[in-house]
């Protein structure tokens, strides 16, 4: 406990009358409340205020500071200690500043370390300032006898290497002397060292040294460069510049760009820091030489080029307009060779960008998809084009496909043929001038995606803005795309004679309301007035709004209407029915699902039910009177349900289970919500069999319990979904196929077989092959097994004519032709026996030597190419035969090309030499000698040993004994 006085001077609330009343009572509260502790206050006989602070010791500290602060005027002074003090008034974690505020009820401001002022400034109470100051002048005296401030000399730039890698070198010093603070300043020469003076003078010597060593053996020199070139310097991660740092060892400092200095500085080994200047403005000085290209690339696929991580360009400065200027030029700036590489590799990002979107309903996107993605998988690989399709939850119908120009269009033309092959799908041009293209589509798309929607969703196709074109294409189902163009030919129609529009508001939760039960609502006043009354979609901005378009008089009526519509909404109304309180809980389960679905449905009226519990049947509905009264014929409606409800149990074995359910069990809700019932399957069953004991032996003739399906709903609804379920149990048929042809069935690595399950969405199964059985079973839903039966006895017939194909091939003759033809009927590269082959479908086998040719074919196509043919061997000086032959046999080719004739040089170290073989028809033959003949005259002279060569003037011996041959003329 202690007391407090406040002479009246100092009192805040001097009014006598007041005394525990007004401002000064709600303080002495407030104290109390916020510390604590206890007051009393009672006045002195000089009109001085006595406080009585009772409780735990901190709370009778905080409530004296509050007191004072609070109650008492506050007065101010100023001490004056060393700056470097300050921080021993502070104290750790500000501890020993809070002690000194408590302990002497006063506010201490101490001017923060960049503020070169060393007045420390007090508020409070007179007594309090006074004990404050004597306070902080013990604590600055104490360090004045104790302490000492030095400073050692060391230029800014070397502060860095004293410093070290994450303070290594400093670490050494301030562990061996914990209490000196030592202080770098940014741009100063020097070091500030304070602490014991025995610990500073021990650290000023260590420092001194490192900084003589420093100095020694470190220089440091600035460059000027151009900031425009720092970013290539620096590199494409910091590439150049790091290896530049590492090479020579040194430290660089590049100015950030928004310094915009052109100062570049390098510090380290002196050495190091000339290379590193050296290399620096080498780089500078073939940067002013390089060269800079402007390319034109569409903004659109500017963030695709961004967004490329551009491995294959290392040198080059690519500038991109800023989005908001919608400019198409995209500068590239760097060395030559660099930049025409870059400018390739855009232009290559350019061509595979391309993008197109492609509608597809979306109940066909899992056949475009295939089983385990196959089908998507082929067109992606077969057209090398990047396919997205939209996620499953999405409402969207778009197909994405991006790659080349003429790669998309195949791969959407191959999407589409799916699409078609699967539905009554087809296409029409409708002509409508494209002036009125815009006010057809309307804002965002609102006017056609209307018309989409309402003609059960077929894709309407504009052709580009400014392209001239009329024609609009239409595709979906063909009574839903007549029915489009019949609205799109109206619409455009009315915009060209006097079309009129109107927006009006009404609350979103209304649109449901206004619009109706499949569009019932809406479309009375549509046909009524002859209007179309468009409602904002979920993407739309505004909500509200609805958009009324046709003739100024259908205009008109349909806003009349509407607009009492709206308004009877607006009529909020409150009003009750009674449940039986059995029929709750199906209302309020899964956190009331079927109210939030009557409040969207209803114009968001509020249905509240009793709480659980109160056995209250009275239930609580508020909103629009009209939506009030639908509100509650819905619930009796649902009600009447539950009255009629019954439960129904379907025997299905469970191992058709989860393909009765489907992939997420998308079959069974497709069932629940178009009958309306509950279906609940059973648990599983266990490996063993053992799901549940059984005491006795199971009755044969009672279903498993694991094999029972349970429904509730009314009567009629219970069995059509169980017609529904018992259809989804797959039947196994066989069907006969012969054994030996399974295997090209299954086809390579089942590639045929998964084919047609995929095609046909059955299971089929193949017999192992040690059965050597002719029967392969097909199970799948009934409605399946009859085209998949079709499809694999029309794949028996087409291998059953294979076969009967092959047979016909297999015949075999064998001939007898002397070898050396083989050459000849060979050809030059294969060419004649290839042509040969091809002509007349046969395969035609050379045997090894001493072996017959063998030729197998058609049996009615056997071909036996006969032709008369003579070989004659002539004498030719071997010395001309290099000539003859020519470069690499350029010559001799020459010559059987245009002969058709062999011929054959002996080889090296042959008996005779001289002696040359030729092939062919007899006339062929004889005009090739001839040739040769010729040949060897023209190039006697040029041999260099003519006496070997008889004089023109000798006379001829025979000819057949002649060196050279025979003479022809």
């Amino acid at each position: 406990m202690q007391v407090f006085h406040v002479p009246l001077e100092e009192r805040k609330y001097k009014d006598i009358n007041q005394f525990g009343e007004g401002d000064q009572a709600k303080v002495c509260l407030d104290i109390m409340h916020k510390t604590g502790a206890h007051l009393e206050l009672s006045m002195a006989k000089d009109q001085g205020l006595s406080i009585m602070v009772s409780g735990k010791h901190d709370a009778v500290m905080k409530a004296r500071k509050e007191i004072v602060s609070r109650l008492q005027t506050q007065a101010s002074a100023t001490v004056a200690i060393p700056k470097e003090h300050h921080r021993f008034v502070i104290g750790k974690s500000g501890e020993k500043l809070q002690e000194l505020e408590l302990k002497t009820a006063t506010k201490i401001q101490i001017p923060r370390p960049e503020d070169p002022s060393n007045l420390i400034k007090i508020s409070g109470t007179k007594e309090g300032l006074e004990k404050a100051k004597h306070e902080i002048l013990l604590i600055s005296a104490e360090q004045a006898n104790s302490y000492t401030v030095s400073s050692v000399s060391a230029p800014s730039w070397l502060h860095r290497f004293i410093i070290g890698k994450k303070g290594q070198n400093l670490a050494k010093i301030t562990q061996q002397m914990p209490k000196v603070h030592i202080e770098f300043t940014e741009g100063e020469d020097k070091i500030t060292l304070e602490g014991p003076t025995k610990d500073v003078q021990i650290v000023h010597g260590q420092i001194e040294v490192i900084v003589t060593d420093l100095v020694s053996r470190m220089d440091y020199t600035e460059i000027s460069v151009d900031p425009k070139f720092h970013r290539h310097l620096i590199g494409k991660g910091g590439a150049n510049i790091n290896r530049i740092k590492e090479l020579h060892k040194v430290s660089v400092r590049i100015p950030p760009d928004n310094e915009k200095s052109n100062l570049i500085r390098i510090e380290g080994d002196p050495q190091g820091v000339q290379e590193a200047k050296k290399e620096l403005l080498e780089l500078a000085s073939r940067m002013e030489n390089e060269r800079t290209k402007d390319m034109i690339i569409e903004q659109r696929f500017h963030r695709a080029i961004i967004g490329q991580k551009g491995e294959k360009i290392k040198e080059v400065i690519i500038n991109f307009p800023d989005p908001t200027q919608k400019s198409d030029i995209v500068q590239l700036r760097g060395p030559r060779n660099e930049v025409e590489k870059c400018t390739k590799f855009m232009q290559k990002i350019v061509e595979n960008s391309f993008s197109v979107s492609v509608p597809i309903f979306k109940q066909f996107h899992k056949n475009i998809i295939g089983k385990g993605g196959a089908n998507i998988k082929k067109i992606r690989e077969e057209t090398n084009t990047k396919i997205d399709l939209p996620a499953e939850n999405s409402n969207s119908e778009m197909i994405v496909i991006t790659g080349k120009k003429a790669n998309c269009e195949a791969a959407k033309n191959r999407i589409l043929a799916i699409q078609k092959e699967l539905a009554n799908i087809t296409e029409l041009e409708v002509s409508i001038p494209s002036k009125l293209h815009n006010s057809l589509i309307g804002s965002k798309g609102r006017f056609v995606r209307s018309i989409m929607e309402e003609c059960g969703g077929v894709h309407i196709h504009f052709p580009t803005e400014g392209s001239g074109i009329d024609a609009v294409t239409i595709r979906g189902p063909v009574e839903e795309v007549e029915k489009a163009k019949k609205q799109l030919l109206s619409l455009a129609e009315e915009k060209q004679t006097k079309s009129h529009t109107v927006e009006l508001r009404a609350k979103p939760e209304y649109h449901k309301f206004l619009i109706g039960k499949g569009g019932g609502n809406i479309r009375k006043v549509r046909d009524s007035t002859g209007a179309r009354i468009i409602f904002p979609t979920a993407e739309d901005k505004d909500q509200e709004l609805i958009t009324v378009i046709g003739t100024e008089e259908a205009v008109a009526e349909a806003q009349k209407e509407l607009e009492a519509l709206i308004k009877s909404l607006d009529n909020v109304v409150e009003d009750f029915m009674i449940v039986d309180p059995k029929h709750h809980r199906f209302f309020v389960l899964r956190r009331g699902q079927v109210l939030r679905e009557i409040a969207d449905e209803y114009g968001g009226v509020m249905v509240s039910f009793p709480r659980t519990g109160t056995q209250s049947d009275k239930v609580t509905l508020k909103g629009a009177k009209d939506c009030v009264e639908a509100a509650k014929k819905r619930i009796l409606e649902l009600i009447e349900d539950l009255d009629a409800q019954v439960t129904m149990e379907c025997v299905i074995p469970q191992k058709f289970h989860r393909s009765i359910m489907g992939p997420k069990g998308s079959r069974i809700q497709q069932i629940t919500k178009d009958h309306n019932v509950q279906i609940k399957f059973p648990d599983r069953e266990d490996q063993q069999g053992k799901y549940y004991k059984v005491k006795e032996p199971a009755d044969p003739l009672v279903p498993k319990k694991c094999d029972v399906i349970v429904l509730s709903g009314r009567k009629e609804r219970c069995e059509a979904a169980v017609e529904a379920l018992k259809a989804l149990v797959p039947v196994t048929i066989a069907v006969e196929v012969p054994f030996e042809l399974h295997r090209y069935i299954i086809g390579q690595k089942g590639s045929g077989i998964r084919k047609m399950m995929d095609e046909f969405e059955v299971n089929i199964q193949v017999p192992a092959h040690e059965l050597q059985s002719d029967i392969i079973s097909i199970s799948g839903l009934a409605s399946h097994l009859d085209r998949a039966k079709e499809g694999l006895l029309e794949r028996v017939k087409e291998l059953q004519a294979e076969q009967e194909d092959r047979a016909l091939r297999s015949f075999k003759l064998i001939i007898t032709v002397d070898p050396k033809y083989h050459p000849k009927i060979i050809g030059r590269k294969g060419a004649i026996i290839t042509q040969i082959r091809n002509e007349h479908e046969v395969n035609i086998q050379f045997p090894e030597k001493n072996d017959e040719n063998q030729v197998t074919g058609w049996s009615l196509k056997i071909f036996l190419h006969k032709c008369e043919m003579i070989s004659e061997d002539i004498t030719l000086d071997s010395r001309v035969h290099a000539r003859i032959i020519g470069a690499r046999g350029k010559g001799i080719r020459k010559i059987m090309d245009e002969f058709k004739v062999d011929v054959r040089f002996p080889p090296s170290g042959a008996a005779d030499p001289n002696l040359v073989t030729v092939t062919g028809r007899p006339e062929q033959v004889d005009e090739a000698i001839d040739h040769l003949l010729n040949l060897e005259e023209e190039y006697a002279p040029d041999m260099s040993s003519s006496e070997e060569f008889p004089s023109f003037g000798a006379p001829v011996t025979n000819a057949r004994s002649s060196p050279w041959g025979p003479k022809r003329f």
